[in-house]
């Protein structure tokens, strides 16, 4: 990255989880599985699930209050906002511009991004190459979902994975030396039926048909999409470190998409990290989605894991297919 822009790195953070919980064992009494059997394919115990008068940017709106007051500045100061998720209040207006109105934040310019599961981290790179350009002194970033309202129920493969939540940064310059030294984005898009939601596009509009076949819930090949998982964790973390000119030893605090124990522990290996320097909350949140690496780094701030100077490498992989890392230094 070029050293004469400008650093850009996290200023402010905040998260938000609805209040309702649902267990494993309340999974146990709507479908065919239990808790052992959870916890031992994915790690997960609990996730969070926005009521029914929740929608997505009421989810943002809480974390986008938090990073600012974090942050140490005012709503109306916000001149960007970037809001990942695929799970928008509506096609359009886009939940950005719904979040700019509840803020107050006339002057900001406002978009969605759809990277699912990467999308936090495909609109750090957004924000950033914003910020070190000069267009912009500052952004909001918020990873976001509602996956409740997408997820199948009466699938147990698929039903336990999910939940809802948000994380939010306010990004801004920061001093020489901080900030996001690397990112490393792509995708593959020929995985696409891997891991998508069939129906409720142009291509498939809503019909009887297409709401009695199910095809507007979450669709996963679980094998296959773990597959490419383990496999893009491992060659993304590297890149983006070559990118940055670091090794694995130089990393302090590692920050994996949590979407399963497995795939993590896996990355956790090839880099041969201890697990105190990994931030793993998938017990208490499940798959969030866009919201998933953005919460965990909250968490990690909040928890006192991270101090001046130190490398944070985040990665994340999702429907696309699409993966993303970055390499901050705190």
């Amino acid at each position: 990255m070029n050293t004469q822009l400008r650093p850009v790195g996290v200023i402010g953070t905040g998260k938000y989880v609805p209040e309702k919980i649902l267990t494993n064992h309340d999974m146990e009494k709507m479908m065919d599985t239990n808790d052992e059997w959870i916890v031992s394919r994915t790690g997960i115990r609990e996730r969070h699930i926005a009521a029914p008068d929740e929608a997505t940017s009421d989810l943002a709106y809480e974390a986008a209050k938090a990073a600012a007051a974090s942050a140490g500045i005012s709503p109306s100061d916000i001149e960007l906002i970037i809001v990942a998720t695929i799970t928008p209040d509506s096609a359009f207006p886009s939940t950005a511009c719904i979040l700019q109105d509840k803020l107050g934040a006339k002057g900001a310019a406002a978009f969605d991004l759809s990277a699912a599961c990467s999308g936090f981290v495909y609109g750090l790179a957004t924000a950033t190459s914003f910020i070190q350009s000069g267009m912009y002194n500052n952004a909001l970033v918020i990873g976001v979902d509602c996956l409740s309202r997408i997820t199948d129920y009466s699938d147990r493969n698929t039903a336990v994975l999910f939940g809802d939540g948000a994380g939010a940064v306010i990004l801004g310059e920061v001093p020489e030396g901080r900030g996001f030294k690397s990112f490393d984005l792509g995708a593959e898009g020929a995985g696409g039926p891997l891991l998508n939601i069939q129906a409720g596009g142009s291509r498939l509009p809503a019909s009887e048909t297409t709401l009695a076949n199910k095809q507007h819930y979450i669709y996963m090949n679980g094998r296959e999409v773990f597959k490419f998982a383990v496999r893009v964790m491992g060659t993304a973390t590297i890149d983006v470190l070559d990118k940055a000119g670091l090794t694995k030893e130089d990393v302090d605090l590692f920050i994996p998409h949590q979407a399963n124990i497995r795939i993590i522990q896996s990355a956790m290996q090839r880099l041969e990290l201890p697990e105190d320097k990994v931030v793993i909350n998938v017990d208490k949140y499940a798959n969030t989605s866009a919201a998933s690496i953005p919460l965990a780094l909250v968490e990690a701030a909040e928890e006192g894991r991270m101090k001046a100077g130190d490398t944070i490498l985040m990665v994340g992989f999702g429907g696309g297919l699409t993966w993303g890392a970055s390499v901050l230094v705190w």
